[in-house]
């Protein structure tokens, strides 16, 4: 990812902020040619490793190998912004704001069903406050799990882009953010937010 140097956010407490808040990523693979497949992941912060499982009639993890880096791409809030925000002179363009995470790593399949199970009870405690996967017939989860793949990826580069008007001048920013705060689109007020709280308006 290009990332020039007013827009790298290098924070991994940021970083996996994001990746935490907004956990449905893309899994992107180029063994035999570009593949990708969109999919909830657990990140594990401890172990810096993300986790995920796809549908095992899903041929993406057939490529896995030790030789088959991965890219997981986590899409934060984004908005449009119009040069008529502006407060300074000067000629300027719309542009975009926006903030990305890109995790590299080498995914690896889990196999154990115990570990399968548990990385399940994971991600449904991730999104979900009243169901579990143990209030279901045994059978059941037996014959899911059975059609699925579950993976880990190990965090090998971890890259940020928060393009956020830092280029933009103090009165810019401020003014920008106070647009998008102010906007009926709920992606626009987070782009808001999370300038705000990332000190960019």
């Amino acid at each position: 990812m290009f990332i020039p140097d007013v827009f790298a956010e290098t924070d991994e407490g940021v970083l996996f902020d994001l990746i935490e808040a907004h956990p449905f990523g893309v899994l992107v693979t180029t063994h035999d040619e570009p593949f990708a497949t969109h999919l909830p992941f657990v990140l594990d912060r401890e172990r810096r490793v993300l986790e995920a499982h796809m549908a095992r009639a899903n041929p993406h993890w057939r490529g896995f190998g030790a030789e088959t880096p991965a890219l997981v791409v986590f899409h934060g809030p984004h908005a449009y912004v119009s040069p008529t925000w502006y407060v300074s002179d000067g000629p300027a363009v719309p542009t975009w704001n926006y903030a990305t995470v890109h995790v590299t790593g080498t995914p690896r399949i889990v196999d154990d069903p115990a570990a399968v199970r548990a990385q399940q009870d994971r991600l449904v405690a991730q999104q979900e406050e009243n169901w579990r996967i143990a209030g279901q017939p045994e059978k059941y989860v037996d014959a899911m799990l059975r059609g699925i793949v579950a993976f880990e990826l190990p965090i090998d580069r971890l890259e940020g882009k928060f393009k956020l008007s830092q280029n933009r001048p103090v009165e810019d920013r401020a003014a920008v953010r106070a647009a998008l705060a102010a906007a009926d689109r709920a992606e626009d007020r987070a782009t808001a937010a999370l300038m705000a709280a990332l000190g960019g308006g």
